[in-house]
């Protein structure tokens, strides 16, 4: 009997242990199930990258599909669901899925020239390919498991984002999302019109314009000096050319003073040519041909005819 008790007792021992593990055992499996469930959520996070002007030459290197978008378009909002479901494959496929919004990242939309939304890149180490099929998670999948996309003709290198001419349209669509957001600070917190902020900007490229100017004649004078400017015999050359000048222009005026002096000279020979016809007749009327008298001729002729008048006066 004290066995039987014995054994009865350590059984309801074992059972009334066992009764009270059984709880704890369920709640750490329910803890796990949580965890387990947890990870594949913050993966499916994690699956949709997210592109930037700091850390966009990552996607120099790798197989990479891009979506430019904006918050405020309705297609970019129709194709996110099919989007972040492609996402979700990406880790399998070994491909990096991101996004690019242009609203914050004005430099990457300058970069990439996105004239429309929603566009989507394909980037292959460093080649770009502009997407053009169907927004669907099946078609995004078989574009890059079929490698469909080396049918589609790369972007040249002289439009790629890493180049110099797209440098510097980052630069200039940074600079307009600059002047976008003084615009809107002047207008809306200083309480300053819109055409007084129109005018400020102006004055402000203008005076901008002018300093930029005088740098560059400045550097190109300092780097390209003028090879006339800097010899040595450019000062004798040009005293002797200037007193060139001064001699030609003293000729100049010798010879047209001889040719006014010739002038004259005719024209005093003209007027005793005319005198001397003149004098040949007492009427004063010019001389007929064949008749040449010379000046005694004539004298003795106007002395005879005065006298001959006063004798007829005296008569």
């Amino acid at each position: 009997m004290a066995c039987l008790l014995a054994s009865s007792g350590s059984r309801s021992t074992m059972f009334s242990s066992t009764r009270r593990t059984k709880p704890r055992s369920w709640t750490s499996c329910l803890l796990l199930a949580m965890c387990l469930t947890s990870l594949p959520v913050s993966a499916k996070r994690d699956s949709l990258r997210e592109v930037t002007d700091e850390n966009w030459e990552e996607i120099l290197s790798g197989e990479w599909m891009i979506e430019f978008y904006a918050p405020w378009c309705p297609a970019c909002q129709q194709l996110q669901p099919a989007w972040k479901e492609f996402a979700d494959w990406g880790e399998d496929m070994g491909l990096n899925i991101a996004k690019v919004d242009v609203t914050d990242q004005p430099g990457l939309s300058g970069r990439f020239i996105i004239t429309s939304l929603p566009t989507i890149y394909h980037c292959k180490d460093g080649v770009f390919r502009k997407y053009q099929g169907a927004r669907t998670k099946d078609d995004f999948l078989s574009f890059v498991d079929e490698q469909k996309w080396k049918a589609v003709e790369p972007v040249s290198s002289w439009l790629g984002p890493s180049s110099f001419l797209m440098n510097s349209m980052s630069a200039l669509f940074k600079l307009s999302m600059f002047i976008r957001r003084c615009h809107n600070y002047m207008t809306e917190q200083l309480g300053i019109p819109v055409w007084g902020s129109y005018v400020i900007f102006g004055l402000a490229t203008l005076f901008s314009g002018l300093a930029l100017g005088l740098l560059l004649v400045f550097i190109a004078d300092f780097v390209f000096p003028s090879r006339r400017f800097s010899s040595p015999d450019y000062y004798q050359k040009k005293q002797s050319m200037q007193q060139a000048r001064l001699l030609q222009q003293q000729e100049e005026e010798h010879e047209a003073d001889g040719e006014e002096d010739d002038d004259e000279e005719d024209e005093d020979g003209d007027q005793d040519d005319v005198w001397s016809r003149r004098r040949g007749s007492p009427e004063g009327r010019p001389e007929p041909k064949g008749q040449g008298f010379s000046d005694e001729a004539l004298r003795k002729r106007v002395v005879g005819n005065r006298e001959e008048e006063e004798e007829e006066e005296d008569t």
